[in-house]
């Protein structure tokens, strides 16, 4: 018996595709073979993400939308849906982090880390997911955190996010894998993009952080790649509610 990883012919939307996790997963999934709509808060025509899916042979059709404004978000929803007739894959990834004690977590940071993080990817779950359904096929895959797991330090909204998007992510694989789609989570764990920096320029929390991490370095984008593609492929077909971590074996420490 063979399985197939190829993803010629299906259509996969990813947002936040302009740098880090988030370009690295479009950039695997068009390798494996699928066409990409990308969304982010500034891309424009000519951006080095649809430069580089379009040398991979695949075509590419890219958005700007701020995905925390609610109003934008659906009229985003609406254009994708009217231009692409099928969007096979959906990659929820687009997130942000503000960091500060709890104490001074403002409500300005805390409403803007969950409308991106939480609203945002529920709301284009729900309207995406309902054509997936009604097809019988789809993947839909939510960037987690190993905050889905641990609580962190001074990022008390982005951890109320992540924590919530793993129960929404089981939540609807429970309605959705009897209707043929799929939705699972990858959990990154500490890699090297924007959101990580101030970590990594910390010297006592980025040796601390280094020493629990059996793999002995920070992640890079492109360890995400392998994971997307199973996961947005026929090998993980029987493969619902779950949250894959990458994270060079932190949680098993």
């Amino acid at each position: 018996m063979s399985v197939s990883i190829d993803l010629k012919g299906k259509v996969a939307l990813v947002t936040g595709c302009s740098k880090g996790i988030g370009k690295a997963m479009a950039l695997g999934l068009a390798e494996a073979g699928a066409d990409i709509i990308g969304v982010s808060g500034t891309l424009s025509a000519g951006s080095d993400i649809e430069k580089q899916v379009l040398a991979l042979g695949r075509s590419f059709k890219g958005y700007a939308a701020d995905l925390s404004d609610r109003g934008a978000l659906h009229a985003f929803i609406e254009k994708v849906n009217k231009e692409n007739s099928v969007i096979d894959i959906l990659i929820n990834n687009a997130g942000i982090i503000m960091r500060a004690p709890a104490a001074e977590h403002s409500d300005e940071y805390w409403d803007k880390v969950l409308s991106l993080n939480l609203d945002a990817p529920f709301i284009l779950a729900r309207e995406i997911g309902k054509k997936m359904i009604e097809r019988g096929s789809g993947k839909i895959i939510f960037t987690a955190s190993l905050l889905s797991f641990q609580g962190g330090i001074n990022v008390p909204g982005y951890a109320a996010s992540k924590g919530a998007l793993s129960s929404l992510i089981k939540a609807l694989a429970n309605e959705w894998a009897s209707k043929g789609v799929n939705v699972n989570g990858i959990a990154p764990g500490y890699i090297v993009t924007d959101n990580t920096e101030a970590l990594r320029n910390d010297p006592e929390r980025s040796a601390s952080i280094m020493s629990r991490i059996p793999a002995g370095r920070w992640g890079q984008p492109e360890d995400f790649i392998g994971p997307v593609v199973f996961l947005a492929s026929d090998a993980s077909n029987y493969v619902h509610g779950t949250i894959l971590t990458v994270d060079g074996g932190w949680m098993g420490r």
